[in-house]
């Protein structure tokens, strides 16, 4: 009898071993490989800035960006790579305005998945922190935005995803004749083309 109970405390615990085993794997984050990685930098032309509440529109005519990618196999795609500097030109407003967009602090790459069918990583950039200046306007856009990785392109475009839960708020809003306000969500949309060229999977 206390064999048999032996035997079958002995079975339920391997069986609740490998249930949690192949729970662990199901729910573990996926790992990404990239190459060359290291130093990179991008280039976009136009980008627009748009405020989802009063859909006021903040063009620039080009945009760069530089910063780096980790590098090898197995990577976890939280913090994959950084945005250290970027510059956006002749970036101009609704009524005329001249804005000059300072970027503040570190950017972060995030990925979270990659098709090998298309070839495509889906990510987000988190931490975006900067500040918008003109003539009677001056606001701060922080928080994230959703972003895609084309192998055959090498480019990354930023546009938003419905739902997706990654947002930019405008604050510290100072003028700007109610094209801005405090509270404001915004969207990002460019399409950066990166150097060297970037191979994720």
């Amino acid at each position: 009898m206390r064999k048999s109970i032996a035997r079958i405390l002995v079975t339920s615990v391997a069986a609740a071993a490998v249930i949690a085993l192949s729970a662990t794997a199901a729910f573990a984050a996926p790992t990404f490989s990239i190459s060359p990685g290291g130093k990179y930098t991008a280039k976009a032309s136009k980008t627009i800035l748009t405020d989802n509440n009063s859909g006021a529109k903040l063009t620039c005519s080009s945009a760069t960006a530089k910063g780096k990618l980790k590098v090898g196999k197995g990577l976890s795609g939280k913090g994959i790579g950084t945005v250290t500097a970027s510059a956006f030109k002749s970036c101009k407003g609704p009524l005329g305005l001249v804005v000059k967009v300072k970027q503040v602090g570190t950017w972060s790459l995030n990925l979270t998945k990659y098709s090998s069918k298309t070839g495509v990583s889906t990510g987000y950039l988190s931490k975006i922190d900067a500040k918008l200046s003109a003539t009677g306007c001056a606001a701060t856009v922080t928080g994230s935005a959703d972003a895609t990785f084309k192998n055959s392109t090498g480019v990354l475009a930023l546009k938003l995803v419905k739902k997706s839960g990654h947002v930019l708020k405008v604050s510290k809003v100072s003028g700007c004749f109610g094209l801005l306000n405090n509270g404001d969500t915004s969207s990002f949309a460019g399409s950066y083309k990166v150097s060297p060229k970037q191979k994720i999977s």
